[in-house]
Order: structure tokens, then sequence, then C-alpha cells
């Protein structure tokens, strides 16, 4: 395989503008943006044809389930979904089996990755009630960040000791991203549910047990420690239009606390439980209509400033589980998140550049991603080739993660993925992922 690649008559989208233009790569990297390059001797030539060129997603909150949980997932199999999904660098998250909450165990996730993962790859760092040191003597150059689950999830890794937040919200040297539902609210809804339907609670009551004051008391005890303490707050997958009051709008540049929402809570509301069920629950919960309304608003307002997915495989039989309690929360997105989110731009809630600046570029900011996430010369050449003419109908027989299944099946998108680099290598031809070892960890202006 050659190591130089220029992609002619593309229509790039980056940094607010769409134009069209070609684009060198050599030796991995984004050499020559120009309206008219001469192929190099010994290039590889790929004629864009007018097709768009964006750089990679950069998803900021997976789940690959390894160590511990691979009948699930592991770090390949989600990695190579990710590369189909024109995802081409992940953050995955620490509540693993054991959860990467010391040095020893974000050393065992990289060492993994450095073997297996077919995407570029980081890691997150997570909190507990009684790892501060750990936190404070951490390699801020090894993680994109700290997680603190400020509510109960998958995972035992609820930090709800008031001095403990505290002294992170002060300390940590990187930027914190929260998951916010207050359990003990949660807790109180779910024995009034269990008091009015025994052990028969229907999925429906998800939203309202995982509620919408839940998430806001503990987005806002977040965004309040974060401004006590002067962090870097980033608060991840809201799902109420209610907590955007807590946060500022406009462009992300120079705010200090900012949010996220996934793709997930932008295209189903609590309308779609009755066909789903339990294929949708997740947590937090998929709430009203007016919520994913509200939501989208945000994203338009600059209030949410990120796109991410989530990705939290469990296998269907798990998912068939018909107890509430025992049936787990989580959806397998990453294949199908960049088409989902250039959906918002085909139903007019964003405009292209907007869906980029959510999915790309504003992550790499955030989480101090050093030359990636934007399409400009000497940065990786991370980039996905995509179609916004031809339609993609998700199917089951589509689906490379573990579990084998998506809650968007049988739903058609407006737009499909036609290739995929990673780090200048072809990983996706549209219709094969192609592995060349290629993938890299990620790494910090820090």
């Amino acid at each position: 395989m050659s190591d130089i690649t220029l992609i002619t008559n593309a229509r790039l989208v980056n940094e607010g503008e769409i134009f069209e233009s070609d684009l060198l790569i050599r030796n991995g990297r984004i050499e020559t943006i120009a309206s008219q390059i001469s192929a190099p001797e010994g290039a590889t030539v790929v004629d864009a044809a007018g097709r768009h060129l964006l750089p990679g997603m950069i998803d900021d909150q997976v789940h690959f389930r390894e160590p511990g949980m691979t009948h699930k997932a592991n770090i390949h199999t989600e990695s190579r979904a990710a590369i189909a999904g024109g995802v081409t660098s992940f953050m995955d998250m620490p509540n693993t089996k054991p959860p990467c909450v010391n040095a020893a165990e974000l050393a065992n996730k990289r060492a993994i990755a450095a073997k297996s993962a077919a995407a570029n790859w980081g890691f997150y760092f997570g909190a507990t009630n009684d790892n501060i040191e750990d936190i404070r003597s951490m390699d801020t150059s090894l993680v994109c960040g700290l997680k603190i689950f400020m509510g109960a999830s998958t995972g035992n890794m609820l930090v709800d000791d008031d001095d403990t937040l505290a002294a992170i919200f002060r300390d940590c040297r990187v930027p914190i991203s929260t998951h916010c539902e207050s359990t003990p609210m949660i807790q109180a809804n779910l024995e009034k549910a269990l008091e009015k339907y025994g052990d028969d609670i229907p999925v429906e009551e998800h939203p309202y047990i995982r509620s919408e004051a839940a998430c806001y008391a503990s987005s806002e005890k977040a965004v309040a420690l974060a401004k006590e303490h002067g962090a870097r707050l980033h608060v991840l997958h809201l799902t109420t239009a209610r907590e955007l009051e807590l946060f500022e709008p406009g462009p992300m540049a120079g705010k200090q606390i900012t949010a996220e929402t996934c793709i997930h809570f932008l295209h189903f509301s609590a309308d779609d439980y009755p066909t789903l069920g339990n294929l949708i629950k997740c947590n937090p919960a998929i709430k009203m209509r007016s919520d994913r309304d509200g939501l989208l608003a945000g994203v338009r307002e600059g209030r949410i400033d990120i796109l991410a997915t989530d990705h939290a495989p469990h296998t269907l039989e798990e998912k068939a589980l018909t107890d509430y309690r025992k049936a787990p929360s989580g959806l397998p997105l990453v294949q199908d998140v960049l088409l989902a989110s250039l959906e918002l731009a085909h139903q007019g809630h964003l405009d292209l550049a907007e869906v980029i600046t959510k999915i790309a570029h504003n992550p790499a900011i955030r989480f101090e991603v050093e030359n990636r996430g934007f399409l400009r010369e000497g940065y990786a050449a991370d980039l996905v080739l995509v179609d916004l003419d031809t339609p993609t109908t998700i199917s089951r027989d589509r689906v490379l993660s573990k579990v084998g299944w998506s809650p968007f099946e049988g739903r058609t998108f407006g737009s499909s993925i036609n290739s995929v680099w990673i780090n200048g290598a072809l990983a996706f031809d549209g219709e094969k992922v192609i592995e060349h070892g290629a993938a890299q960890p990620l790494t910090y202006t820090r």
C-alpha cells in the first residue's frame, strides 16, 4: 500500500466552511490542502467525485467492555464497528472489571488497545470515593479525562461523598466528565414503582424512575462544584430540556463548563418505548418528546457542545430479560452515529458544518487532543468520505458490534459512508474494514 494518497474533487467540511479542494496524504499526515494538486509518483489517487470529506469523528464516550465483560464486546470488535461508522478515535470509560481507577489498570487497558484497537484510542481514569491520591498522582499525558459517576449506573463506581467530590473538583488536572443523576431520588422513584407494579414494572416507567428531577439535581451540583473550584467540567449525555439552563449558549471556545448529548436522545423519545422496549433502555433514560426537541434546540444554540454515543453494548439475551431491574441499560451505537448525526442536517436541525463541529472539532478541543479532529495540514489523516445523496438502511446483517444488533434497525438514513482513513491508511472501503495496525494512542497538548 502506498504511503501517499491523493484525494481529488472533494468537498471538504472543516471549521465552519464547505469548499472544493484536493487533499494529499503522506506518511499518515495531511500534507497539502489545495484546489488542484498534482499526483506525486506512486500515489494512490481517489476521485471523490464531489462527495464530502470530513475529519473523522472523535467519540468521547464509549464502553467497549474490556477487560471483564468481553462476552458483550471488546476493544477489537467495537473499534472495528466504530471505523465502519466513521469514528476514527474513541475514548473509553473506566467502569470495566476491574475498574480503571489506578495506574496499573490504566496500563493494562492501554496494553490491550495497543495490540487490538482498530481505531485511535484514549482512556478515562475513574474516580471512586477512596482514590483521590491516585487521581492526584495520575500521569495526565496518558488519559483523556477523569470520569465521575455522580449517579449509579453500570458498575460500582458511584462517588457520593461530598468531601471527596470537592477534593476531586479542586485537585484534578484534566477535564472532568460526569454522569449526573441523583441516586437517592432514583431509588425513591423505584420504590414507588415497586409499590405500584410489584415485579412487573414496565419499561415505560424508566424515564420517570430515572427522572428529569434526578438529572437536574445532579447536573446542578456538578456545575456548582466546577464554578466553586474553577474546574474544567464536561457533563455527559444530557437528556432533559431543563438541564440546558445550566449551560451557556454559543461557541465552545473559552468555556470552562461544557455539555454533551448522545445521538439516541435526538432520535428517540418516550414514545418509542412501547415498540422498542429494553432495546432503548439506557442510563440516563430517553425521556419525553419535549425533551428531545429541547435538546435539539440546545445543540443549535451551542448549549450542547458535543455529540457522542455512550456506546454500551449488551446481548439480545440480556435485553430480553423481563424484570425491569435486571434488564441492562445501554445501546450499541458507534456504527450508526455518523449517519444519524448527518441526518440532523438532512432534517434541517443543523447545517453540515455544525454537525462536524459537534462530532470532531469540539471533542478535540475539549479534551486537548493533539493534531486530530480537523482537516489541517500537518494533522493526522483521520478522514471520512461520505455521500450525502445515497441512503443507508440499517439492517442487522451489517452490524459489526459483537452483540450483533442496533436500535436503529429498519431506519433509513439519507447518507452513506464510502471510505475511512486512519492515520492515512484506508481502514474502510464502504463494505469492509481493513486493518493495517495503523491505530495510535491519542496524545494531548498538556
